[in-house]
């Protein structure tokens, strides 16, 4: 006889979410009972036609009823099977199937389950699967490096320009950290930036460094660092770019260079014209580069001093030679001449691209912290850090040595100024600095040394 379950046979099933069935497998195959759910969610609006068919027509793929029920021999049971099951009019829905192997009283080999609608949950599933894969191409094809490092900044994920970088397959660089790929001072110093970005929670944006590549060579990379963290906002990592600028870079050094060497031409032909000023120009480089170099500024901003040390007095290039060489006193009209050689550097050089305001530390050069200076009576901030230097590079080197108008006053005469005037026309701080320069080599020029 048919024996129906009594939990099939009640109102609170046939209102579940969930399909519930009993099915005989031996003597005879077929359902022997389920519940209103079932077979409306498989689109049957009569009870009686979706019990005349067989358990294995719902599966869509015939090759997932042979697994279903080979599980089911195996185990005795088949625990949240997801398959999909062909509904009335032919078309696919995604399903979860836990199933046991019973008898019933009459001894019946049956199959009681429950089947779970979980279409919903297939669709975000699928959806998350694209979302993931489009992520995961758009990861491996950025032409910078990119990589994962948990809180000891060890590496836990990189795509695949950073493995192709490294010459290495992806299991060799997974659980290591930079030490393992760098010299110890550059690893050292990516260990560090890893640490700051871990510890305060602040990216490091667009930062610019050199690595060594494994062959040896070097490269100019531009790096980007930001804190990784979890639902709960707490910092679990680091996620880093780099991308490989040394095309740019060798560039930008390579233009850099062509209009270094431009302007050095004019300044052979100052040398020519008249050697007392390009005298000058070499010494006030090399006094302002020392004070640079001791105020930790980095190699840029060395090169900077250094070209502003050089060509500051370029513009002298177009007043006549007897009013540059006149001895005795200068009239305010021979003196006014004489100062537009700042207006004329900057005029020839201005339209120059460098990486740093090269025209503009020339321009100010004259200028003085209490406005006093010239062409623009520039005043205290508006004066750059690099024509402060500049400022007093100038004045130690033209007071300490002969000028066509007068005799040299002298390495003394010169810090007296300086440390008379600092605060009031000089950079107190680069001051103390430059004074501090002359002392440690016992009084002496160090710049011709």
């Amino acid at each position: 006889m048919n024996e129906t379950p009594f939990y099939l046979t009640t109102l609170g099933a046939d209102n579940l979410e969930l399909g519930l069935f009993r099915y005989s497998l031996l003597p005879e195959e077929g359902f022997i009972a389920s519940n209103t759910s079932l077979f409306r969610l498989l689109g049957y609006t009569n009870k009686g036609n979706f019990l005349q068919k067989k358990l294995a027509e719902l599966f869509f793929n015939p090759q997932d009823s042979d697994i279903f029920f080979e599980l089911l021999r195996r185990n005795q049971k088949v625990k949240f099977f997801e398959v999909a099951f062909k509904k009335k009019d032919a078309s696919p829905i995604w399903i979860a199937i836990t199933a046991s192997l019973i008898f019933s009283s009459d001894q019946r080999q049956c199959l009681e389950g429950v089947v779970q609608d979980i279409s919903y949950q297939k669709q975000m599933q699928n959806k998350l699967l694209m979302e993931k894969d489009f992520l995961q191409a758009l990861f491996d094809n950025i032409p910078d490096a990119v990589y994962f490092k948990d809180r000891n900044n060890r590496i836990i994920k990189v795509n695949k320009f950073y493995v192709k970088g490294t010459g290495l397959d992806e299991k060799n660089i997974v659980g290591k950290t930079d030490f393992h790929f760098f010299p110890y001072q550059q690893a050292k110093e990516m260990f560090e930036d890893d640490n700051h970005v871990l510890n305060t929670g602040k990216p490091i944006v667009g930062k610019i460094e050199k690595t060594q590549l494994p062959d040896g060579s070097w490269n100019q990379v531009i790096t980007t660092k930001i804190p990784m963290h979890d639902r709960d906002g707490k910092i679990i990592g680091s996620i880093g770019t780099t991308r490989d600028m040394t095309a740019h870079a060798n560039l930008e050094e390579k233009r850099l260079f062509m209009a270094i060497n431009a302007l050095e031409v004019l300044g052979k032909a100052l040398e020519m014209r008249d050697p007392y000023t390009f005298s000058h120009t070499r010494h006030v480089a090399k006094i302002a580069a020392t004070i640079a170099k001791a105020l930790g500024w980095d190699e840029n901003r060395l090169l900077a001093m250094q070209l502003a040390g050089e060509l500051h007095d370029l513009g002298k290039i177009s007043i006549p030679l007897d009013i540059l060489n006149k001895p005795g006193d200068l009239s305010n009209l021979e003196y006014g001449l004489i100062k537009e050689h700042t207006t004329n550097c900057y005029n020839l050089i201005k339209d120059i691209e460098f990486p740093f305001p090269l025209a503009e530390i020339i321009y100010q050069h004259h200028e003085r912290l209490d406005g006093s200076g010239y062409p623009r009576k520039l005043s205290g901030k508006k004066i750059l850090p690099e024509a402060r230097i500049l400022a007093v590079s100038d004045v130690l080197e033209a007071m300490t040595h002969h000028r066509p108008y007068r005799a040299a006053l002298g390495l003394k005469a010169a810090c007296n100024e300086l440390s008379t005037n600092k605060g009031t026309k000089y950079d107190p701080v680069i001051v103390e600095v430059l004074l501090s320069l002359v002392k440690n080599s016992g009084d002496k020029e160090f710049w011709l040394n």
